[in-house]
């Protein structure tokens, strides 16, 4: 029999209070312990840890690793009322590695998650697999009861979080492979396939780790989502994102009481789009007065920022923003951008959210560039990931909706519940300037004044292209005041509310572009 003061010695041992030299160290690299970013997370008197009293299995050559909690802290609990699951590892415990008993805690988080639907976060600080526990038995990453399987199961079940808060090499940074949404905490994380010390010995490059992974370069390549300053802003960006999203793919999302009039007009929104088509705007200032008191949350902003997405609230409901950034490569689609998209839209179809497309694009990528991208096969990418969507999905044209760039984004009548357009938009097969030189280029060349013809046939495709003439075909609900769309928008997601029936044949699957 156990004595209960044994007991109470065993759980204060693993606490921070037990290891201050482990504390202090972790603090003197700018980072919060396991435990502190947990309890910063979890709403207070919530939390429940699970297998804080394991230890590390028995080594080989029989010594003893001495490993707090086997370098993980594992908890469930509630985050703003609604139960989730966490893990944190621990960078004071042999810098965080993982051994076969942390991952058995990590399995364990996931097994709950997978089988009451609720979110799963991942607080990562430390490297892979640990290394001194390498030897013939199962490989605890891969084998098939392995954390990478459940989070598989898990996608589009529930949502997942990876916030890298310190080094994530290796089978740790495959967490963030599965997530659905991945902070990371600038000068102190880094992510990557291997670290530096293993991309020197394999490869002889010698580079440093916030070059090699840091957050400025992951969330550059969009393997991040989110650069924060410091560990408590990383928690507060998961609680944020978390906010927009059901429990899972068949809760109802979570809607706030309505504070920001649904009639509320915006007339500051006449004036966002420039006269001269030719200058950028930042389609932030649309999406802003749209949304619920202007608070949008963006999502990869510093990859493919020809593309803007993120979330946001309209009449307290939360929804999916997709937006072409003119001020960036004029909002042109590239392979980037069409995969950015593309992702956003099947997160947003996954748990439920309503889509907003804001669309001024001049087309598609095109040069050798494109195809080096295989731009011919990531542009389907958004127009499959739209064509299975189930969410109620609305358009507003607000200028160049030109060619394939405009289905990529919604454009057009198919699979979309409510299509809008403002007086300042155009819409034509091809953008206008280069149609004219590409069709009528020997007629241009053989008059008189070359130029003057070139502008007179250019004046009279735009004259031709209007926004009541796409909606005298049909290819448009509505010409809108600019200052109406929220009201319209809000209007319409009341009746298309819920998810449609889905159209599709009875197939198990649709197959992504490569």
């Amino acid at each position: 029999m156990t004595d209960l003061e044994d007991v109470r010695r065993a759980h204060e041992a693993v606490l921070d209070a037990a290891r201050p030299h482990a504390v202090a160290r972790q603090h003197a690299l700018g980072k919060l312990t396991a435990r502190e970013r947990i309890s910063l997370l979890l709403d207070e008197g919530s939390e429940v840890e699970v297998g804080a009293l394991v230890t590390p299995e028995d080594r080989p050559d029989g010594t003893i690793l001495d490993a707090p909690g086997d370098g993980v802290v594992a908890a469930t609990g509630l985050v703003d009322g609604r139960p989730v699951t966490v893990y944190a590892t621990d960078f004071s415990v042999h810098g965080g590695s993982l051994g076969d008993v942390g991952m058995r805690k990590i399995q364990a988080m996931a097994d709950i998650s997978l089988r009451r639907g609720i979110p799963l976060i991942m607080l990562v600080d430390g490297g892979g697999h640990r290394i001194q526990e390498i030897d013939a038995r199962p490989y605890a990453f891969g084998n098939d009861t392995g954390p990478f399987l459940r989070q598989a199961r898990l996608s589009g079940w529930a949502p997942q979080v990876a916030a890298i808060m310190g080094p994530a090499f290796a089978g740790a940074a495959l967490f963030a492979s599965f997530a659905d949404f991945v902070p990371m905490v600038h000068g102190t994380s880094s992510m990557g396939i291997a670290g530096p010390k293993l991309v020197r010995a394999g490869t002889g490059e010698d580079i440093g780790v916030q070059d090699l992974g840091g957050a400025d370069v992951q969330t550059g390549y969009g393997a991040a989502d989110l650069e924060v300053p410091d560990d408590a802003s990383c928690i507060v960006a998961v609680k944020r994102f978390l906010s927009f999203l059901p429990s899972n793919s068949r809760s109802d999302v979570p809607v706030l009481p309505e504070t920001d009039p649904a009639d509320r007009r915006a007339p500051e929104l006449r004036d966002v789009v420039p006269a001269d088509r030719s200058l950028p705007y930042d389609v932030r200032d649309v999406i802003g007065p749209v949304v619920d008191h202007g608070q949008f949350l963006e999502l990869g902003e510093a990859y493919a920022p020809n593309l803007v997405t993120g979330f946001a609230r309209m009449a307290g409901h939360p929804v999916g923003v997709i937006g072409n950034q003119p001020s960036h490569m004029a909002g042109i689609i590239d392979a980037p951008a069409a995969e950015k998209a593309a992702r956003f839209v099947e997160l947003c179809n996954a748990f439920g959210l309503p889509l907003l497309s804001f669309i001024d694009v001049p087309g598609v990528l095109i040069g050798s560039v494109a195809e080096e991208q295989k731009l011919l096969r990531h542009a389907a990418k958004p127009l499959m990931a739209l064509a299975h969507a189930t969410v109620p999905v609305f358009t507003v044209t607000l200028r160049k909706a030109f060619g394939a760039g405009f289905i990529a984004m919604g454009g057009g009548r198919t699979n979309v519940d409510g299509a809008l357009i403002w007086p300042t938009a155009v819409m034509a097969p091809m953008g206008i300037e280069g149609a004219v030189d590409v069709i009528f280029g020997r007629e241009v060349a053989g008059a008189a004044d070359p130029a003057a013809r070139r502008a007179e046939m250019i004046d009279g495709f735009y004259a031709r292209s209007t926004p009541l003439r796409a909606a005298s075909g049909f290819g448009v609900d509505d010409v809108v005041d600019p200052a109406d769309t929220r009201s319209i928008l809000i209007r319409m997601l009341r009746v298309h509310s819920g998810r449609r029936q889905d159209l599709s044949p009875p197939k198990l699957h649709w197959i992504s572009p490569t």
